[in-house]
């Protein structure tokens, strides 16, 4: 079966206008709510956000390869993909864009850190990642809307406190989800069902842990590059398949 354009990235059109429509309500909002009121959203989204990096990082437990499990290639994945992040200067080059964008708009405020924060964000983690491929190898979009809804919801604590940067946001999803999606086609043999495919569950682990970092930086305790180690989201297939071959 053939999918058209619509039947393959609809998730991703819908995820778009919910974050659309939580920034504008978040925008709305910004000057009417108080900044104890504004804190307090924020840390309710970087509380959810912990609970769910936890919840999907336990995907790699059951994962082996030989005598090697899940939690070690976790480890080598996030190290790995940590440094070459770091040397591709992944998270200067995402701010970079941030500001330069703030620039075009006549952004204020924290405009460069909402963008970041909100990229990575919607952009990180399994429910991208298995949704996107669902949607461009079946037209399954189930998941996306699901995405979408707590995306939408999300967007308006955000931008609450980041500001209107959070809306810039749709650039990154619409080139990363929405490419994903369109690409998926081509991952067809390889990945029959996304959500039962070991590389997938180590991606899904890995992607996880950068989550749990999301939200440790929303609650200000540390400050952790997430976005240096997004080619961990890339290595994790390759990584599991070099362990299974030593094993």
């Amino acid at each position: 079966m053939t999918l058209d354009f619509w039947a393959r990235t609809s998730g991703t059109w819908i995820n778009l206008f919910t974050i659309a429509l939580g920034s504008g309500l978040g925008f709305l909002l910004q000057e009417k709510l108080p900044p104890r009121m504004q804190r307090i959203m924020m840390q309710a989204v970087g509380l959810l956000t912990i609970f769910v990096g936890l919840t999907l990082a336990k995907q790699m437990l059951p994962l082996r390869a030989g005598p090697i499990d899940g939690v070690v290639l976790g480890l080598v994945t996030l190290v790995t993909g940590g440094l070459l992040g770091e040397w591709l200067q992944i998270e200067a080059r995402l701010e970079q864009l941030g500001d330069w964008l703030k620039q075009q708009l006549r952004g204020r405020g924290r405009f460069t850190e909402g963008f970041v924060a909100a990229s990575l964000l919607f952009c990180v983690g399994p429910m991208t990642l298995i949704g996107s491929l669902n949607n461009g190898l079946q037209g399954d979009n189930t998941l996306l809307v699901l995405k979408a809804t707590m995306d939408g919801i999300a967007a308006i604590a955000l931008t609450v406190s980041y500001g209107i940067g959070v809306a810039c946001s749709l650039l990154t999803i619409l080139l990363y989800q929405g490419g994903l999606s369109l690409a998926a086609g081509l991952l067809s043999q390889a990945i029959p069902d996304p959500a039962q495919d070991p590389h997938v569950l180590l991606a899904t682990g890995v992607g996880g842990l950068m989550i749990l970092g999301i939200g440790l930086n929303l609650l200000e305790m540390t400050r952790i590059s997430v976005a240096s180690f997004l080619p961990a989201l890339a290595l994790a297939p390759l990584i599991l398949a070099m362990a299974q071959r030593l094993g």
